[in-house]
Formats: structure tokens, C-alpha cells, sequence
């Protein structure tokens, strides 16, 4: 009886032993499952919406592709199209190119300095901020856009107003020369966004560091670009790559507003991909346009990161410095 109930215990052992094996086996599969469930919805989404259509047009970039007829397989020859016989895509480029240039840092310094006067401790600032972000909510909108081109007209309220003064104005988005000007004040005016990431990122400044400098005796002018601009470099980093793959993206303002003109003057980019596609049913041509336009979006945000180690500052690095 001893000997077998010595026989008993190691295999009782034994059977423990694989019952936690396999609850631990069990409990590790069982918590991965459940999180995927979770996010079924969204990865769902992403594969059929997102990586799917992406893979797809990186496909059609390199076939003739017209909507109504199967893809026909031609390799690189959009491509050499575009960069050695397509002037077109040179222009809308330079448009582009210029749109970013402008409007990126004009929206983010109003940005700015409207979030550091919303930042005072006024009473009913609450609505203030209010009333200063809601036309953000609607910005993008078609319903603006046409405000904008009427606004902008011959006859529209600008000129009225100029006309008050005595100055004779011209149609704004009808001319060459400041077409591009109106739709870069359009952006700038849509700057609720950044606006209120700025307002989170100067409530977040330690206010002894302005206490600390006034005692110093150091001025409002030399407590922003001491204490304001390093403290906000990090958010305004995320704001520029923010709002610079956005402005590469300008399509809505300029289909609505001038179309692309008066000679091409605000042909953006997004505005020539989309004529190939859905104006002229090349689907290939325009698929290999937009890979290029992804490829020119992540070279500008490389070179936004890359250049961001010289002027973002951290408080947990040594001199201040980003690493």
C-alpha cells in the first residue's frame, strides 16, 4: 500500500504539472484572440479599405488601365512618362510645391499667436474659443469654398469693401498673379486645428519658468523665443508634418474655386491626378501619380525629422537638444 501510494504521488505530480502547462498554453492563446477580436472592426477596415486599394494601385502604375477594359501590363513606362514628357505633372508639381512653401508657415504662425491670446485668463474665454474655432468645423467644406470664390470675385465682398476706400479691386481668384494667394489665405484662415494643439501645448509650460525670468528681468519678447518656442517645438513639429501632408494634398479649395486656373495658376497636384483618373479614365497614369505623390510626401516628412534635431527641444535631454 506504501509503495503504491508513493507510485501515485509523482504521477499526481506529473498531472499537475501538465494541467498548468496547458492553462498557461491555453491563457496565452486565449488573450491574443480576444484582442483581435476587438479590433476585428478596425483591421477589417484597414485591409480591405486601406492596404488593399494601395496594393492595388501600386499594380495598376504599371499597366494601361482605363476603367473599361482589363489592365494591360507596360512596367515603368508611366513612370519615364512622367519625369522626361509630361510637363503637366512639372507644373502642378511647382504649384504644389509653392502652396506648401506658403501656406504651411503663415497657418502655423496665426495658429500660434491666436492660441497665445486665447491663453490669457479673461473671463468668457471659454467662448471665445468657442466662436475663434468653430469656423475650423466647417472649413473644409464645399459651402465655404463657394463663400470663398464669391467672396474673391470681380463683384464680390473684398472689392466691395476696397471699393469703401476707394481702391478698384480685381478678381482675385481670376488672376494669375493672386489666384494662388486667395486659396493660401483660405488654409491659413483654417487654422482651428492647430490652433487648439497649441493652446494644450502652452498650458502645459510650467509657469515658474516665466516667473523665474521676470525676476531675471527678461522681456514678453525674449520669454517667447527663450521659453515659449523651445517648450513648443515638439508640437510644433507634429503640427508642420501635420499640416504639410495635408497642404500636399490640396484638392477640394482649388476644384471648387478656380478649377485649376486662370493658365494653371493653382493647378495643384491632387487637381491633375484626379483629371487622369476620373477626366480621362487613365487609371494606371494616375495610380503612378499618386505613388509618386506618396513618395514626395515621405521625403518632405523625412527631411522635417531629419532637420527637427536642430531646433526641437526636450526636457529629458542634456542641453536641450533633441537625440
Amino acid at each position: 500500500m506504501a509503495q503504491a501510494k508513493s507510485m501515485q504521488e509523482p504521477m499526481t505530480t506529473m498531472s499537475q504539472t501538465n494541467t498548468a502547462k496547458k492553462k498557461r498554453l491555453r491563457g496565452r492563446w486565449e488573450t491574443p484572440v480576444i484582442g483581435y477580436l476587438f479590433i476585428a472592426p478596425w483591421l477589417i477596415g484597414f485591409l480591405g479599405l486601406t492596404l488593399w486599394p494601395m496594393l492595388m494601385s501600386l499594380y495598376y502604375s504599371f499597366t494601361e488601365y482605363s476603367l473599361l477594359e482589363a489592365p494591360q501590363w507596360i512596367g515603368t513606362d508611366h513612370y519615364v512618362k512622367i519625369f522626361t514628357a509630361d510637363p503637366t505633372f512639372n507644373k502642378s508639381l511647382s504649384v504644389t510645391l509653392w502652396f506648401v512653401v506658403f501656406s504651411v508657415p503663415l497657418k502655423l504662425i496665426f495658429a500660434l499667436l491666436v492660441a497665445m491670446l486665447l491663453n490669457q485668463n479673461v473671463k468668457g474665454m471659454s467662448f471665445y474659443r468657442l466662436l475663434i474655432y468653430f469656423p475650423s468645423l466647417i472649413g473644409t467644406s464645399i459651402a465655404v469654398a463657394i463663400l470663398w470664390k464669391n467672396m474673391f470675385s470681380g463683384d464680390g465682398f473684398i472689392n466691395q469693401l476696397l471699393g469703401y476706400v476707394g481702391i478698384e479691386g480685381r478678381s482675385w481668384i481670376n488672376s494669375p498673379d493672386t489666384a494662388l494667394s486667395t486659396l493660401v489665405i483660405l488654409v491659413v484662415w483654417q487654422f482651428g486645428s492647430s490652433m487648439v494643439i497649441f493652446l494644450a501645448g502652452l498650458k502645459n509650460i510650467p509657469r515658474d519658468l516665466y516667473e523665474a525670468s521676470s525676476v531675471d528681468g527678461a522681456s514678453k519678447v525674449r520669454q517667447f523665443f527663450q521659453i515659449t518656442l523651445p517648450m513648443l517645438s515638439p508640437i510644433i513639429l507634429f503640427n508642420m508634418v501635420l499640416q504639410t501632408i495635408t497642404s500636399f494634398q490640396m484638392f477640394t479649395q482649388a476644384f471648387v474655386i478656380t478649377e485649376g486656373g486662370p493658365i494653371r495658376s493653382t493647378y495643384m497636384y491632387a487637381l491633375y491626378l484626379y483629371d487622369q483618373a476620373f477626366g480621362r479614365l487613365q487609371m494606371g497614369y494616375a495610380s503612378a501619380l499618386a505613388w509618386i505623390l506618396l513618395i514626395i510626401i515621405g521625403l518632405a516628412t523625412a527631411v522635417i525629422f531629419f532637420t527637427s534635431r536642430f531646433w526641437v527641444y526636450y526636457e529629458n535631454d542634456k542641453g536641450g537638444k533633441a537625440k
